[in-house]
């Protein structure tokens, strides 16, 4: 997403149990199209900060931005990490594990990896809806960055989601790192409009809010196990 990786799911998930359920993901069908969100360049242009963002970020706190479109709600935030890039990167590929970060994430598994492409299973559930999607992420490892698209070979639930992660040293300080994340969904035309924006903002909260936890739980350990 995350997600879109798990990174949507409270907000979503909630929602749509008072709308009309999803039709069923099926990944032995082809999407109903190929894209109707402008995927993001590779690699993601970064995000220009103004001197309030800086002094936000330097206080500990993410820098949180969101747009509304025809099709769907673009969220970007920026949000620092008191772990090594090479740590907070390794949280955000490790899919199997997302189950265990994200309570409403239920299914994370990699059903394809070739290069730089891994294409990932999500279910998500929540007061008894589930919802399915098969996300294409594009990596670059060594960059530490990716962009993803719906796998638009598997009919998903979501309509269509897009979005990007990137993971870069914090200068003069090894051990922080600085992250941009932001996603761009599409939802069916039965969920209520609102829910753009509910997606936008909380879902954004939400996936900043595990990378950091868990990336310096991990970051903490390892330094605890070469004392």
């Amino acid at each position: 997403m995350r997600a879109v990786p798990a990174p949507l799911a409270a907000a979503l998930v909630a929602l749509l149990c008072v709308a009309t359920p999803a039709t069923a993901a099926d990944p032995t069908k082809p999407h109903d199209h190929k894209g109707v969100l402008k995927p993001y360049p590779r690699p993601p242009k970064p995000l220009v900060l103004s001197d309030a963002d800086r002094a936000v970020l330097a206080s500990g706190k993410p820098v949180m931005r969101q747009t509304e479109g025809e099709a769907g709600g673009r969220g970007l935030a920026i949000f620092q990490v008191n772990a090594p890039a090479d740590v907070v990167w390794a949280i955000i590929r490790d899919y199997p594990s997302y189950p265990r970060f994200i309570p409403e994430v239920k299914k994370c598994e990699p059903y394809k990896k070739d290069g730089g492409v891994v294409d990932v299973n999500f279910v998500i559930k929540s007061y008894g809806v589930s919802i399915e999607y098969y996300i294409h992420h594009e990596i670059d490892v060594a960059g530490r960055w990716m962009t993803w698209t719906l796998d638009y070979n598997r009919s998903s639930d979501l309509d269509d989601s897009v979005g990007f992660w990137r993971v870069t040293p914090v200068d003069g300080a090894p051990d922080r790192a600085q992250v941009e994340y932001s996603v761009d969904i599409a939802i069916s035309k039965w969920v209520p409009g609102f829910v753009r924006g509910l997606l936008v903002d909380d879902g954004l909260r939400q996936s900043t809010a595990w990378v950091k936890m868990q990336s310096e739980q991990r970051f903490a350990a390892q330094k605890s196990a070469q004392k």
